[in-house]
């Protein structure tokens, strides 16, 4: 198995070695304020025989997801293969009999992010490198932290101040170096680019590393696999996934969930692409907006209480955008007082407390639901846990 990096704007190839992260060619033509330019995927060429069931069966928490790192440099933490739920309580309410919620508070560090986390280390480990640095508003820093203590590298986070306390918190625990930054996600970014251009660590900023939407399409996977059992054990015949709601800030988990779906195309383990949901804040909005336009316009300040999802220039916001548009994506925008809301419904119906960015996913699916067939199969991805933001609920209940 060849395994490689392809740029899907000008298709370059690049081998996946250490200092690579963009493309050369459209890298160079960046401009200023604007989503990176030259973001590259992972491409593999050999036998899918493995992968398309031929040789036993395939599940999601066996490495049998084409990854271009071999499974024995992965650190032993449990990463994915997280629950999808059958909400009875809440389905019954909204009337969607095959609405499922994909629970990735059950990360080992509360989060979706852990699924890129562990496949950069991997790739750390795999090449000797001893340090890993990033920007995040939160959850990456605490998933690279928690990944890497299990690892045994070093991790270097770049953290806005106003990030909340109890991510801030998780870094710390987990032993890594916290370096918080006067200034936005946007800031925080530069910064940590700065850091890795200067030494020898690792980055693993979201999208600028390629790794990172490549861990995050393992998601994918585990949802159809998932959905097929849950129609086996339930005897019904069930149909395809059709409408699956992303939180969506700097655009990455949502491309990683189409490589996914791309994958499972080639390998014929599903027939036809879902409609996938960009859910946004109305305060943090770069990709709808663009979608809507069909460019990104000037950066506009974010301000919205999903912190997770603030953003005011994506960094794979043209990527993300190039997905949505070629696979028929929509993007749904709410309130601040949607994703309150969403939040509280989600948890006294189901159960799943989730933080401010995912409930922004389930306050997308209920602003829109009125226009989907009920019967048809739907998932809402759960990416993080509400106990990352108590002060975020707390508004929400008006206790504050």
């Amino acid at each position: 198995m060849r395994w490689y990096y392809h740029c899907p704007a000008c298709g370059a190839d690049y081998d996946i070695v250490p200092g690579r992260y963009l493309c050369d060619r459209c890298s160079a033509l960046q401009k200023p304020q604007q989503p990176l330019a030259g973001i590259l995927e992972v491409e593999w060429d050999g036998d899918d025989g493995e992968y398309r069931g031929e040789k036993g069966p395939v599940r999601a928490d066996d490495f049998r997801i084409p990854l271009p790192v071999e499974p024995r440099w992965f650190p032993r933490i449990p990463v994915g293969n997280t629950p999808l739920w059958e909400p009875s309580r809440l389905r019954e309410k909204l009337g969607f009999k095959r609405l499922f919620l994909k629970d990735d508070t059950c990360n080992p560090t509360g989060s979706f992010k852990d699924r890129a986390s562990i496949l950069v280390a991997a790739f750390a480990a795999q090449h000797g490198i001893r340090e890993i640095a990033l920007a995040s508003t939160g959850n990456a820093a605490s998933s690279m932290a928690g990944i890497g203590a299990a690892a045994g590298i070093d991790v270097t986070v770049f953290l806005p101040s106003s990030a909340p306390q109890a991510k801030r918190i998780q870094v710390l625990q987990y032993g890594a170096a916290l370096r918080q930054v006067e200034g936005t996600y946007d800031v925080a970014f530069d910064l940590s680019l700065e850091y890795t251009s200067a030494g020898k660590a690792l980055s693993r900023n979201t999208g600028y590393n390629p790794l990172t939407i490549e861990g995050k399409k393992t998601v994918s996977y585990e949802i159809v696999e998932q959905i097929a059992s849950a129609d086996k054990a339930s005897g019904q015949a069930g149909s395809a996934l059709a409408h699956l709601f992303v939180p969506v800030g700097d655009g990455v988990i949502l491309s990683g969930v189409y490589r996914g779906f791309e994958n499972l195309l080639r390998l014929e383990r599903i027939k036809t692409m879902p409609t996938i949901w960009a859910c946004q804040a109305d305060g943090s909005s770069a990709v709808a907006r663009a979608l809507q336009t069909g460019e990104f316009g000037p950066p506009v300040a974010s301000s919205t209480i999903a912190d997770s999802i603030a953003v005011d220039v994506p960094r794979n916001g043209a990527h993300a955008l190039g997905k949505l548009s070629r696979y028929g994506g929509r993007a749904i925008c709410v309130s601040d007082r949607e994703i309150l809301d969403a939040q509280r419904e989600l948890a006294s119906t189901s159960g799943l407390f989730a933080e401010p960015s995912s409930s922004a996913a389930f306050a997308g699916f209920l602003k829109v639901r009125d226009s989907l067939d009920p019967a048809s199969g739907v998932v809402v991805l759960i990416t993080g846990t509400g106990l990352k933001d108590t002060a975020s609920a707390a508004r929400g209940l008006e206790l504050f």
